[in-house]
């Protein structure tokens, strides 16, 4: 079977909520339709970080990923995180996508290698038995230095080289490690697709991968697919100057205290944007502090992606 394409922008959206907490489906026409109708969005991966993925049962899953893929008319594929922590009950979640519509798998690690890290050849067990137990092809997700979870390149490599891995979304955010190891990658595995998803380093990444999967794709996807194409093309003034442009959006999305508060940004973001109608989101996460959203508001203007506060467009609502 061939593999899917992705090399292009790959949205990490947001799951939705009513005002009372359960999944806004009605909502997630609007937001997955909205990104689908981008010629260069290659694809959604819903139920990952921003999507809120881990916070919801696995009836809510199975529903936003059947929602989602109702939304995308069949214009790109729907790819769903695989999260549980043992690898038997990952193959599980795997099945229930594939029936729910998805049509490849991004996988996490094992939760408690975050702290504690993982036994040699762990990973590359994970891997295997949930492809041969479910078919589902699946992406190599390789997590941030800081944590236990990340892959060392030995790990990387074995695993690109599985059946059934046909991609990679990279955040290790050390760009040394990136700078030593995706060449690596590149020559021993060629077919390989990378996906950059250092939302905050996108400038730096940019310039070495076949696109970007990503949460901030899911609110400001237009100007995100011109810095792959410049990235693409070794354009470094264009790519600056599109990093320079959504520097103030970067800042007030994931420059926080906390990585997971972009998320509740997004959803301020993608109201501001007037696809969403609120930014409810699910424990653990909480509301902004006050102020946050008037930033957010300000900052989308500031890069063009929303209307001057006195234009006729903005008077007119």
């Amino acid at each position: 079977m061939e593999a899917l394409d992705l090399r292009g922008l790959v949205p990490a959206p947001v799951t939705p909520f009513a005002r009372d907490g359960d999944v806004d489906h009605v909502a997630i026409q609007r937001l997955g339709s909205w990104l689908g109708s981008f010629k260069d969005v290659k694809g959604l991966v819903v139920l990952g970080h921003a999507g809120e993925g881990t916070f919801l049962t696995p009836d809510e899953q199975t529903a936003v990923i059947e929602s989602f893929v109702k939304s995308v008319d069949g214009k790109i594929p729907v790819i769903a995180g695989i999260t549980l922590e043992g690898t038997k009950v990952a193959a599980m979640e795997a099945k229930r996508a594939i029936k729910a519509g998805a049509e490849a798998g991004l996988v996490y690690p094992s939760h408690g290698w975050l702290r504690f890290g993982y036994q040699k050849g762990a990973p590359q067990d994970r891997y295997r038995a949930i492809y041969q137990e479910s078919g589902l092809p699946l992406i190599l997700f390789q997590y941030p230095d800081a944590t236990k979870a990340t892959y060392n390149l030995e790990t990387q490599l074995d695993i690109a080289a599985l059946p059934g891995v046909f991609a990679m979304k990279n955040g290790v955010r050390n760009m040394r490690r990136w700078d030593t190891e995706i060449p690596v990658v590149r020559r021993e595995r060629p077919n390989l697709q990378i996906l950059t998803c250092h939302d905050e380093y996108l400038l730096h990444t940019m310039f070495d991968v076949d696109g970007a999967l990503v949460g901030y794709g899911g609110l400001t996807p237009e100007p995100l697919i011109e810095l792959i194409a410049a990235g693409k093309a070794k354009d470094y003034p264009k790519a600056r100057a599109i990093h320079d442009r959504l520097l103030a959006v970067t800042r007030t999305v994931y420059h926080r205290g906390s990585h997971m508060e972009g998320t509740v940004a997004l959803k301020h973001g993608l109201v501001a944007r007037g696809i969403l109608e609120h930014a409810t989101v699910r424990s653990p996460l909480l509301p902004l502090e006050p102020g946050a959203e008037a930033e957010i508001v300000n900052a989308l203007r500031s890069a063009g992606l929303l209307p001057d506060a006195g234009s006729r467009e903005t008077r007119a609502a």
